[in-house]
């Protein structure tokens, strides 16, 4: 399966597009990852919870995209997106989201 940003594949032609495909996975807040975070927030530098969060976050989501498009019978996932964002649930936290998106394709 090949998964890739552009909207083609060097050597490839698409043969049929099967539809766009998409994946979420959402995290809920930590208290202990938070306070740390805000710890950074005022002595600065890099928070490195929330990065490795969001590195598994992403790798989650494209997995679950090629799962998905691999249903669907393609071989390949072509234009894909990902995209991160927070539902806010009250005062107390929010969930984080991340989205992957793209068009599933059978390729020759």
């Amino acid at each position: 399966m090949i998964l890739t940003t552009t909207d083609v594949i060097q050597g490839a032609v698409v043969q049929s597009y099967l539809g766009i495909v998409t994946a979420e996975v959402v995290y809920g807040s930590n208290f202990l990852r938070d306070f740390f975070a805000s710890i950074r927030d005022i002595v600065g530098g890099r928070t490195g919870s929330y990065e490795r969060l969001f590195e598994e976050g992403q790798q989650k989501a494209l997995s679950e995209l090629e799962q998905r498009a691999r249903r669907l019978g393609a071989d390949a996932v072509i234009g894909i997106e990902i995209d991160t964002g927070t539902i806010n649930i009250d005062q107390s936290g929010v969930l984080i989201l991340i989205t992957a998106s793209g068009t599933a394709v059978k390729i020759r």
